[in-house]
């Protein structure tokens, strides 16, 4: 998902989106901690999603409270 869509986005839905991609990113740790994932660079890629998207959400709180 790139920056763009991501700020397209409402604040509730990144906010949704977090939570949810933490959620995925905890379970693949697992499942890499018992076994080894196919495509270990997921976790990169989900790690970098999830700050991603707390950055625009930040900046976009910020904005908020600046205003």
């Amino acid at each position: 998902m790139k920056a763009k869509e991501i700020r397209e986005l409402s604040t509730e839905e990144i906010q949704t989106r977090i939570s949810e991609e933490r959620e995925q990113l905890a379970q693949l740790k697992f499942q890499h901690a018992i076994a080894d994932l196919q495509n270990p660079l997921v976790l990169r890629h989900k790690r970098r999603l999830v700050a991603q998207l707390e950055t625009i959400l930040r900046e976009r709180l910020e904005a908020t409270a600046a205003a």
